[in-house]
């Protein structure tokens, strides 16, 4: 096992994108685990990937940017410290399976791609109906291609294409939960 044990620091974060008030947490890692970081990135799809230093960030779900580095993770925008410390043991658990695992995996070195609100757009009914609570569509398309809203958000979105919009977006991991 590569990553052990840590250290949890929360701050205020002020008001997340449709979240309200919200939590910043810092883990401080008691082990280096850059060197887990393109097996990590190759499992997770990592949404930004820098070489040197090494760091991954992506969202978990709904908005929620995490970022890890050599001896510490960031996760942004948490209801509440439960939240982050759920998130923070997954994230221990997957570091540690892509270490364990690193022989069968193929590190990746690059980013994955960004999703783009005109694709998530294409996607959506174009009514502006504001039953997601977003005046139009093109802000809904936006805030998802941030990991704010996802196709369950959008409650006149057909189920087929429902299920495509979800497709697309869980190659960025923005529907976790």
């Amino acid at each position: 096992m590569l990553l052990t044990s840590f250290t949890v620091e929360f701050s205020p974060a002020g008001c997340c994108r449709n979240k309200g008030p919200s939590l910043r947490c810092l883990a401080l890692l008691d082990q280096n685990v850059s060197e887990a970081l393109p097996y990590l990135n190759a499992v997770l799809g990592g949404y930004t990937y820098i070489k040197e230093p090494p760091s991954l960030a992506f969202h978990y779900s709904r908005g929620i940017l995490v970022t890890v580095d050599a001896d510490s993770i960031a996760i942004n925008c948490t209801k509440n410290p439960t939240e982050a410390e759920e998130i923070l043991a997954w994230l221990q658990r997957e570091i540690n399976t892509a270490w364990e695992k690193r022989e069968e995996i193929t590190p990746k070195y690059t980013a994955a791609p960004w999703p783009t609100p005109a694709d998530i757009l294409r996607l959506l009914p174009k009514t502006d109906c504001g039953q997601c609570g977003l005046a139009t569509c093109i802000a809904f398309a936006s805030t998802a291609a941030e990991g704010g809203k996802v196709a369950k958000d959008c409650p006149v979105l057909p189920s087929n294409a429902q299920k495509e919009l979800t497709a697309y977006l869980s190659r960025f991991h923005f529907d976790r939960q």
